[in-house]
């Protein structure tokens, strides 16, 4: 692996990029065909790979503007890389950032040292870059959610600034202590965090494994069901070897004692995911847990990972020195940005495609935001939400396990916002604010043009 030259990474506006430049100015239709471009762009592929699937993606983001938001990183760095940045440096400007961080992508997971913690989830969009395109992109999404839960202006800007203000309170923290070990677990939180942290506690690996398997001849093996397929004996060998390599990926310091744990059960072909990784071909892998015991197996989730949206907006020639492929980059990045991850992340290739291999966890509980309505309530939500965005960024430095960022990132952060806190703070409420009402305007435009077969797949 090389080191990266953190100058080959200042950003450099993609074509699309380019007709976003003055969105304030663009024509309605010029607008539509932006975002028809940007999405032909970043899917076509997997569109044309599986239809359906895009079809269920593309309704799923047509039913609010907030899904819609969730399904389009990619037009959103479009416009960010696109626009000037006050903030980010050379070093600020370049270090791992979540890539996809919006309300939504936040919940519990049990990590390798066997605490719950509640933490940002989904890094398939990591990717080195600003500081600040996590922070406008969570702005944006706050806003849109507020909206939707028909706040007042004056409250979502207060939230969207108490988030801001967690956020370089915690950098400070980690600057001013020697523990940079910070998480959020039981003992540390309140209100609808602990509460969701008490609901992953109370989940059973049972309950997930009755729910996915079903015992034949003294084995648990898969259920079959509309969701996954029975492979060929060729495909399933060629999986099987895959996961062979997999193992090889997992660190000396995670693995299991190889004696039992890792013996292959079954394995079959995966289907209906969510919005963000519609198209993408997957498997799901039994194996054995620490025992021979059924109630301990273990499911894994084997699934094609995806180019990151930023990337294509990017000056990518660095980094892609690092990384073998795609699952490469995931796993990297996700135990940069979450520090104690789950001990069987690792990554393997098939057919020269890259494939992130993580555990189907039923600690896994999301945060969910329907019940999550009046402004104090939310408030204290945010201001857990800003430590823990400020952890991903503070953990990924020159102290966790890898070499692309080799300096102390809170430092990085505190110097590009010396003295110019509040102006940060009021930039990225700003920006966040207009974004989602251009978001908003999105979502009509995009609906009309999936209804009138402009984008890829048809609606019908």
């Amino acid at each position: 692996m090389y080191p990266i030259d953190l100058g080959m990474l200042r950003v450099m506006a993609h074509s699309a990029s380019n007709q976003a430049r003055d969105r304030t100015s663009d024509p309605a239709g010029d607008r539509s065909e932006l975002i028809v471009s940007v999405l032909d762009d970043a899917f076509a592929p997997l569109m044309e790979a599986d239809p359906i699937a895009f079809r269920r993606k593309f309704r799923t983001m047509a039913a609010d503007p907030h899904a819609f938001y969730r399904g389009t990183a990619c037009l959103f760095y479009a416009d960010v890389t696109a626009a000037e940045d006050p903030f980010a440096d050379e070093r600020s400007g370049a270090i791992w950032v979540h890539g996809d961080l919006h309300v939504e992508n936040f919940g519990t997971y049990l990590n390798s040292d066997g605490r719950l913690v509640f933490d940002i989830n989904d890094f398939d969009e990591a990717y080195l870059g600003r500081f600040t395109w996590d922070l406008q992109r969570f702005a944006a999404s706050l806003a849109l959610v507020g909206w939707q839960k028909a706040l007042p202006e004056d409250d979502v800007r207060r939230l969207v600034g108490r988030y801001l203000r967690a956020y370089l309170a915690q950098v400070d923290e980690y600057r001013r202590s020697e523990d940079d070990d910070f998480a959020l677990h039981l003992d540390n939180t309140d209100g609808p965090i602990h509460a969701v942290l008490v609901a992953a506690r109370q989940e059973r690996r049972a309950d997930l494994l009755d729910a996915l398997t079903e015992i034949e001849d003294g084995t648990r093996v898969f259920r079959h069901d509309d969701s996954v397929r029975r492979l060929s004996k060729r495909e399933r060998s060629q999986v099987v070897s895959a996961f062979e390599r997999y193992l090889e990926s997992i660190p000396e310091t995670k693995r299991f004692d190889r004696a039992l744990f890792y013996e292959l059960h079954d394995v079959v072909g995966k289907s209906g995911f969510g919005i963000g990784s519609a198209g993408l071909p997957a498997y799901n892998v039994l194996v054995e847990g620490f025992s021979q015991a059924l109630d301990n197996d273990v499911v894994l989730s084997m699934k094609q990972a995806n180019v990151p949206a930023v990337s294509r907006f990017v000056d990518t020639a660095a980094v892609e020195k690092y990384f073998d492929h795609e699952g490469h980059r995931t796993v990297v990045s996700q135990r940069a940005l979450q520090v104690h991850t789950d001990p069987l992340l690792g990554y393997t290739e098939l057919d020269g495609v890259g494939y992130v291999v993580s555990e189907l966890s039923p600690y896994e509980v999301d945060l969910d935001w329907s019940g999550i309505t009046e402004p104090d309530e939310i408030a204290s939500v945010v201001d857990l939400l800003g430590r823990a965005t400020a952890k991903i960024h503070c953990a990924s430095d020159e102290d966790s396990d890898q070499d692309l960022v080799d300096f102390q990132v809170e430092d990085a952060i505190a110097e590009s916002v010396h003295r110019r806190r509040k102006e940060l703070v009021t930039w990225v409420t700003d920006f966040g604010m207009d974004y989602a009402e251009r978001v908003r305007e999105d979502h009509a435009l995009f609906v009309d043009a999936f209804r009138g077969g402009r984008i890829g797949v048809s609606a019908i």
